[in-house]
């Protein structure tokens, strides 16, 4: 989240979100990454219910922070060998509160046009009607907050998203897969945006295209703006705002 974003020099800052001219990682290193996360994904797809009956909501929130640290520990342990730093995969820093506040301008537009797609294709895939929306209403609802101790928790792991996240699939993986495809920006877009879908299994077949086409949208948007931190922002802020619908529902 962005009370975590580091600062970076200002003149390669521009460059770092661009196609590198070489890779930030060995493929095995980024191969290991992308096989964690879609078998962690798959794993859980099925047994998101059982395992909040089973464990409770405080420590699914607590194993799911623990594991989004590790996929940053090992993205770390990749770039470091190449001479690369998170700081730099981040981009840029706030040098001004202006340029704080242009950020969160555009993290507010980038998210209200995001959500304006992202409901015209969940319509277009069949997802709007009442038996997927129940379905879906019965995954989230089972990983919503109900306590005040376990919205906090749902808040801290939001920012924890929002930050690992974009650092994980648009900092490294986007980079990393352009790389290795001969400097193309629309295949690193795509290509993280793909293992970005397939990494929220929990949400079933159909959503998870919708996730991919999410995490297109925020591939663009770093491309675009040459840093991580609208995108930082608008992905902790659409799972703080998501948790808390969904607990007002509840």
């Amino acid at each position: 989240m962005n009370e975590n974003i580091v600062t970076a020099p200002a003149a390669p800052a521009a460059a770092a979100v661009e196609p590198p001219r070489r890779p930030l990682a060995s493929p095995l290193h980024t191969a290991v990454l992308v096989l964690v996360a879609v078998a962690v994904s798959l794993a859980g797809s099925s047994s998101v219910g059982a395992s909040i009956a089973r464990h409770g909501r405080i420590r699914t929130y607590a194993f799911t922070i623990a594991y989004e640290l590790v996929l940053l520990g090992w993205v770390w342990l990749g770039i470091r060998r190449r001479g690369e730093s998170i700081r730099r995969l981040i981009a840029g820093r706030w040098k001004t509160p202006e340029d704080f506040l242009l950020d969160l301008a555009i993290a507010a537009g980038y998210w209200i046009v995001a959500i304006a797609v992202l409901a015209g294709l969940s319509f277009a895939l069949g997802l709007a009607g009442q038996a997927q929306a129940d379905a879906a209403k019965k995954t989230l609802f089972a990983l919503a907050p109900s306590t005040r101790p376990e919205l906090a928790l749902f808040i801290a792991l939001s920012c924890v998203a929002g930050f690992i996240e974009e650092v994980v699939f648009r900092g490294y993986l986007q980079r990393q897969f352009a790389a290795l495809c001969g400097g193309s920006a629309v295949i690193g877009i795509v290509a993280s945006g793909i293992v970005f879908g397939l990494s929220h299994g929990y949400e079933g077949a159909r959503r998870m295209v919708v996730i991919a086409v999410y995490g297109i949208l925020f591939g663009v948007l770093a491309y675009w703006r040459k840093s991580l931190r609208p995108g930082m922002i608008a992905h902790a802020w659409h799972d703080v705002i998501s948790g808390l619908a969904l607990r007002l529902l509840k």
